[in-house]
């Protein structure tokens, strides 16, 4: 049972309380208004917080003893990867890539570089579309499946992972993935690289929160990310992290 479920079934005895109290003890409307309200609020909060595996189950740190973390990158593949490519060889990393499956058509060959350094790559829906939070349930496993095809017919390789776009979740998301089988990953670093201009602030944002087991989200989309990532690579060096892929961060689990 999930946490969404869990909360209908809560806020079910709730209302069959106050009904109890409204009939029999006079309570105010004001109660069930403001048990509404908080109710509201925790699915809000569960919607857009990927942590709280409120609609799913997500993964979004590994518990280990050892120094390894998982960077991530999202929305590509982009003019900018192979620079990130290049710059995870200098430093011998590895790293996961959760791609729109749009732009795996218009970069294969980007899309075959990632696999053949043994980069890992993770479905992140065909459009990556603003609105696919509020999209059908038959809408989203379209947009799973559809960049499921373009990944596996230009590389080979069908994803296991998936990365819902902005971290967004709900049941109809949560119905489509429980269909394709998808394992669904999160992170518990986001860069915010999209939001901030500054490097030096994402890049502080990310060394002040790393820990072990930690997934670090990033983007191989603009020159700002690839920069921050070479003085990512050079902070985790000087402290003897290594950065792997999601699935060997997972086999390290304790």
């Amino acid at each position: 049972m999930s946490k969404h479920q869990l909360g209908y079934i809560v806020f079910g005895l709730f209302t069959l309380i106050y009904v109890f109290g409204y009939l029999n003890l006079g309570w105010s409307l004001s109660y069930f208004i403001w048990g509404l309200v908080v109710w509201f609020l925790l699915i809000l909060y569960g919607s857009f917080f990927i942590r709280t595996n409120y609609h799913l189950k997500a993964l979004t740190k590994v518990k280990t003893d050892k120094k390894i973390v998982a960077i991530t990158f999202d929305d590509g593949p982009s003019a900018f990867t192979k620079e990130v490519l290049d710059l995870l060889d200098n430093y011998n990393a590895k790293a996961t890539f959760f791609c729109v499956g749009k732009n795996v058509e218009k970069e294969p060959e980007v899309l075959k570089s990632i696999i053949e350094k043994e980069h890992l790559v993770g479905n992140h829906t065909y459009s990556h579309s603003k609105d696919i939070g509020f999209s059908w349930t038959k809408t989203v496993k379209n947009e799973i499946e559809k960049t499921d095809e373009a990944i596996e017919k230009f590389s080979g390789v069908k994803p296991t992972y998936y990365r819902p776009p902005f971290g967004v979740t709900n049941p109809r998301i949560a119905r489509a993935l429980n269909k394709t089988g998808h394992v669904v990953i999160g992170w518990n670093i986001r860069s915010l690289d999209t939001l901030i201009h500054d490097e030096s602030k994402i890049y502080n944002r990310i060394i002040r929160q790393i820990q072990p087991g930690s997934i670090i989200l990033m983007h191989d989309t603009s020159e700002r990310s690839v920069k921050v990532l070479e003085r990512l690579l050079i902070h985790l060096n000087s402290i003897n992290y290594r950065s792997v892929t999601v699935e060997e961060l997972l086999k390290e689990k304790s």
